[in-house]
């Protein structure tokens, strides 16, 4: 069975009919668009690296916020999107910025849990930089709790992810934080 066979019964079984004229054409656009939103996995992060990183002796942070990323929820296959704030502190090399966005969307474009993936794009950074430190941090609204479930429009989900000087050092993290618009956090 091809995918567009697969999403035309997959129609016919939620109770639809897949030749009716306004679904003609979706079970094709329905496999469009899940190759797309899962175009992460074929995206070759040692390719994005490649030529991207040079030699400067810049020792201060570097951030990269609101960048906006769109996810699948790999417990409901429902949206959840919003954006991530990246920042590193340079070690003799920095890397090309248009990278941090696609290094996002290579984590983002597959199916995903918010908090692997907060990780999963600071690990990236911290061992192919191999920087003083990063910190990540993911701000996202999960449809899976706005059209079912608790149906919490107005909730969104905050999570971080820090790496070397951003997890040891708390004014390294808390510079961070201030630079991105989160609140300051007292005791830390």
């Amino acid at each position: 069975m091809t995918n567009t066979q697969f999403f035309r019964e997959f129609i016919r079984r939620i109770g639809d009919d897949p030749d009716r004229p306004g679904l003609h054409r979706t079970p094709k656009r329905i496999k469009e668009s899940y190759e797309f939103l899962m175009s992460g996995h074929r995206i070759d992060i040692e390719a994005e690296f490649r030529n991207a990183i040079f030699k400067e002796e810049y020792d201060e942070m570097v951030v990269v916020k609101h960048i906006d990323f769109f996810s699948l929820c790999e417990h409901h296959l429902l949206p959840f999107f919003g954006r991530i704030h990246v920042a590193y502190l340079p070690k003799g090399r920095v890397i090309g910025l248009s990278k941090i966005p696609r290094i996002v969307d290579a984590f983002s474009r597959r199916l995903q849990l918010q908090e692997r993936m907060t990780a999963q794009i600071a690990r990236c950074l911290m061992d192919h930089l191999k920087p003083k430190g990063v910190g990540v941090v993911c701000e996202a609204i999960h449809l899976c709790m706005v059209m079912r479930g608790v149906q919490k429009v107005s909730s969104f989900t905050t999570t971080s992810a820090m790496e070397g000087r951003f997890k040891s050092d708390a004014r390294t993290r808390q510079e961070f934080l201030h630079l991105i618009g989160l609140p300051e956090v007292r005791g830390s």
